[in-house]
């Protein structure tokens, strides 16, 4: 990954707007940047496009849109802001999360009406942190399918998508223009595009460990669930540009990943009074604090893993979750008619899990916190059949990575913009604070969407400023 100098470099061809990485944001930030009336030329390093979307849930968060009103939802920019900058604890900027906040609403409605790209409200239970349900996502609840529908997408808009080709080398001016770049193909053929504006959509760092083990030590030795090609490359860009970057420390975690299959358990079976144990039979935390922050904790525990308790509540929501059925089909999800049953299919003592369910029920009947300060509805209490599923903690996208302004422009360290340079999704700066407590259900797909389509907007106007 390098940053060369573009003086007397020629280029044989040229697009308006190159966008690097073929995920949701930029697939997004292509139609985005298509719909403002310039060219478009997504490269991707993968042959077959599939990203952090296609190993998420394929769920995005954003408020007003025409499914929310549909279904009676009152539901404000402002309030999704608030909710966003209450989970990191005040840390994320209230002007960067309402950014993304009010970009998204509209980017929902635009990917239905305009590129045909089908969404649901989810509904039934509400994610940890969330104060309304606007959640919305394909019928599966699976980023593959999100993957899909935006390829689909680019593929009707007649975007050029161009698969196999790793960008190595951006080309700069002086000034800091980006003026084109040197992508790989797999047979070692090395390739110059010139372009007028520059989309890093390419990710964050979970896949290069030693970024990994620099910037979030804690999570450095948990299993890596996310994509493996997210190697840090707009970063390292970023820094040679000279860019700001900010909130390294963030990442999306997951404390409820089956081991050893890797697939994710959904958290609406904490939701619906789940709790977690460790081998010792033991609660170890509050489990609505949210998955990203329980990662760390689980890893933490006795050999590293964690069993998933939950009712047959817990098993009704989570049934509309593709990987939740995948994990049916695999026998992962161990079911007991009893509390001694239930003992003997995890391999749990049987008095510490007895103790824990009775710790549950008093805090349920006093409506007290119970000593990890989680309250408890008696509707909530675990009953026969429970359902059991062995997890471990992951690191599945960093959340850190580039500043970013409210219209996705790479920010250099003293905040005035790169002049064609910009970045979304986990190249750049979200909205989850400077750990993994303050992730947000679905912040890593808001801000590749969100940003995404501002990126590419931003793109268009500035390659049509310099034609």
């Amino acid at each position: 990954m390098a940053v060369l100098s573009a003086q007397g470099v020629e280029f044989a061809f040229e697009v308006p707007v190159v966008v690097v990485g073929a995920g949701a944001c930029g697939l997004v930030a292509a139609l985005a940047a298509h719909d403002e009336g310039q060219e478009v030329l997504v490269l991707e390093r993968d042959e077959n496009p599939t990203g952090s979307t296609s190993l998420s849930a394929g769920l995005i968060p954003a408020p007003c849109t025409r499914l929310q009103k549909e279904a009676g939802i009152e539901d404000s920019p402002e309030l999704f802001a608030q909710d966003l900058v209450a989970k990191t604890h005040d840390h994320t900027p209230y002007d960067q999360a309402l950014a993304a906040a009010k970009a998204a609403g509209p980017m929902i409605d635009w990917l239905m009406e305009k590129h045909q790209v089908e969404f649901e409200l989810v509904t039934g239970f509400l994610y940890p942190g969330h104060s309304r349900l606007r959640m919305h996502g394909p019928k599966s609840r699976t980023g593959a399918d999100l993957e899909q529908n935006l390829l689909s997408a680019v593929s009707n808009a007649g975007i050029d998508l161009i698969t196999g080709a790793s960008v190595e080398d951006l080309y700069v001016d002086a000034a800091g223009r980006v003026a084109g770049v040197r992508f790989r193909r797999p047979d070692g053929a090395q390739e110059m595009l010139g372009c007028k504006a520059l989309v890093l959509a390419c990710c964050g760092f979970a896949g290069d460990a030693e970024m990994v083990r620099r910037y979030i030590p804690e999570i450095a030795d948990a299993e890596c669930c996310g994509h493996l090609s997210n190697t840090g490359d707009a970063v390292k860009w970023g820094e040679a540009l000279g860019a700001g970057l900010a909130d390294m420390g963030a990442y999306q975690g997951h404390g409820s990943v089956a081991h050893p299959h890797g697939l994710p358990l959904t958290w609406a079976v904490i939701t619906k009074g789940g709790i977690l144990l460790n081998l010792e039979g033991r609660r170890f935390s509050n489990e609505m604090r949210g998955y990203s922050e329980h990662a760390a904790e689980v890893a933490s525990q006795p050999g590293n893993v964690a069993w998933d308790i939950y009712g047959s509540g817990g098993e009704e929501a989570a049934m509309g979750f593709h990987d939740y059925r995948e994990l049916r089909k695999l026998g992962v999800v161990k079911t007991a008619n009893s509390l001694e049953e239930l003992a003997t299919v995890t391999g749990l003592p049987v008095e510490a899990v007895a103790a824990e369910l009775e710790a549950v029920e008093r805090a349920a009947q006093t409506g007290e916190p119970d000593r990890f300060g989680r309250k408890f509805s008696q509707e909530q209490l675990l009953q026969p059949p429970y359902f059991a599923v062995k997890v471990n903690g992951a690191l599945f996208h960093t959340q850190g990575g580039l500043v970013i302004d409210a219209e996705a422009r790479v920010l250099r360290a003293d905040g005035t913009p790169l002049p064609n340079l910009m970045a979304g999704g986990g190249a750049a700066r979200g909205v989850s604070g400077d750990s993994n407590y303050g992730y947000l259900s679905g912040n890593g797909l808001l801000s590749a969407t969100a940003f995404g389509r501002l990126a590419g907007i931003s793109a268009a106007r500035i390659a049509a400023a310099t034609a």
